[in-house]
Formats: structure tokens, C-alpha cells, sequence
């Protein structure tokens, strides 16, 4: 597997230039992005202050490939769909599950991961497996973003539909959640598998995953209605798909990057 990777990353180099010949040239054009920078390994702030993550290594690729430059911008999760929508921002992007009702106010673009809602819980964690048996203990909480896909399958998958439910502790950040499963202020939290398993592959033996996948999402970047990016964009996932750079990009963040903060 890690040396199909390593040749995959070798291919998305040497055939870069030739695929990018196909892709539409957007002139130098400024593309303002939004993120939050809180949702690692997509992107998030570093030790030093600097902001890395996957969908930033994306950003920038893409970028080289349809000729323009990118300025960023930092907003709170619960406000950027809204900015997006009003054209505040050319793009949105902080692992974005695609939905119906999100496709309303934004165009998405395709998917550029596809993941499953994993639990993790920490690792003496005995009290419960699975779901169901998550649900069947009054006692036990979740951690969740409100508004994220894992708030509503804590509310939809665990807890019966209740959005309202008390056992749903509301943090303004994914990484506050994290923290207080460590701490022991929760018992639960969700996240998407690719995430999980880097979280967990960091934890220096703190945190397991347990259960089976709890649902699949896909990631999208989002833009105002009708925006003429979304195209290009597209065109920039597909081209990085056939190379193997998105499997190169999945490697360096989910993986080696994982390995690296043990």
C-alpha cells in the first residue's frame, strides 16, 4: 500500500503539467477562500502560527492548475454557509459535508472525499460498544458542533432525533470536543473516518475507535449560487484525482502526519 501511494505521488508530479494543459485558465484571477482553521488535518494552525492542513495543499494545487492565486479568510463554522451564500467569499471550505438542504443556499463543488462517521471514545472506555448501547445509558455524553454532520447523527443515530437532547454537549470547535473526550467532560465524540483514525493514530494510546461507521459522507467546497469557480474547480478535483494527487494528499495528512505527532 505505501509504495502504491509513494508511485501515485511520483505520477501526480510528472503528469501535472500535461493535465494541466486541459483545464481552464482563469487568467490570474484572485480567489478569496474561507475556512476556519479548526478541523485538522484539513486545515488548522500549526505550532509555528502558520495555517496547513489538506484542503490548503488542495487549494494551492488547484490554484497552479487553473492559473489563479488565492487569499484567505477566517470565519466561525456557523457563519460561513451564510457568507458564502451572500458572496462575501468565493469559496468555502472547512470539510463540508455535501447535503440537500446546504445545496439550497450554495453550490457544491464534486465531491473530493468520500468518509464514514466514526466513534471515538477513550481507551479504557468499557461502558458501552456501539450505538446503541451508547444510547441505552442515560448517563453518557457526546460532544458535537452544532450544525456539523456529526451533531446530527449524535441526535439522529444515537439519540433518537433529539436535537435537543442534554446529552448533546455543544462546543463552538471540533478540537474543544476532542479535548473534553480526553479530559473525561464527555464520553463520545464523531468525526469522519479519515480524521478519526489520524486522531487516533496521535493519541499516543489515548483514544480508540469502536463500533461499526455510523453513516457516509461526502466533503465539497461550497460558493455563492450560480458561480462560474465551481466548474474550474471541478475540473482541478478530476485532474487531481486521475494523477494521484488526492491519494498523495491523503497519504501526507491522514497518515504521515498522524505518525508524525506521536
Amino acid at each position: 500500500m505505501h509504495a502504491r501511494l509513494l508511485a501515485s505521488a511520483a505520477l501526480a508530479l510528472a503528469g501535472t503539467a500535461a493535465l494541466a494543459q486541459d483545464l481552464p485558465d482563469l487568467g490570474g484571477r484572485e480567489i478569496t477562500v474561507v475556512t476556519e482553521n479548526a478541523y485538522p488535518p484539513l486545515q488548522f494552525m500549526d505550532a509555528s502560527g502558520n495555517a496547513v492542513g489538506w484542503e490548503y495543499d488542495f487549494m494551492a494545487e488547484a490554484a497552479k492548475r487553473l492559473n489563479a492565486t488565492v487569499a484567505y479568510e477566517n470565519t466561525s463554522w456557523d457563519a460561513m454557509i451564510p457568507a458564502v451564500s451572500e458572496g462575501q467569499y468565493d469559496i468555502g471550505m472547512t470539510g463540508i459535508t455535501i447535503r440537500d438542504d446546504r445545496a439550497e443556499v450554495v453550490d457544491f463543488s464534486d465531491p473530493y472525499m468520500t468518509s464514514q462517521t466514526l466513534m471515538m471514545v477513550r481507551s479504557d472506555e468499557d461502558r458501552f460498544t456501539d450505538a446503541a448501547s451508547f444510547g441505552a445509558n442515560d448517563d453518557l455524553l457526546v460532544a458535537a458542533q452544532p450544525g456539523t454532520t456529526p451533531f446530527y447523527v449524535a441526535a439522529y443515530d444515537l439519540l433518537g432525533g433529539d436535537e435537543a437532547s442534554p446529552r448533546i454537549v455543544k462546543f463552538e470547535t471540533f478540537g474543544a470536543g476532542l479535548e473534553a473526550l480526553r479530559t473525561g467532560d464527555v464520553d463520545l465524540a464523531l468525526s469522519d473516518s479519515a480524521a478519526a483514525q489520524a486522531y487516533v493514530a496521535a493519541s499516543d494510546g489515548g483514544l480508540k475507535i469502536i463500533g461499526e461507521p455510523l453513516g457516509t459522507e461526502q466533503f465539497g467546497f461550497i460558493f455563492p449560487k450560480g458561480s462560474d469557480l465551481v466548474a474550474p474547480i471541478n475540473a482541478a478535483i478530476a485532474s487531481m484525482e486521475a494523477d494521484g494527487t488526492l491519494e498523495a494528499l491523503n497519504q501526507k495528512w491522514f497518515v504521515d502526519y498522524a505518525m508524525g505527532q506521536q
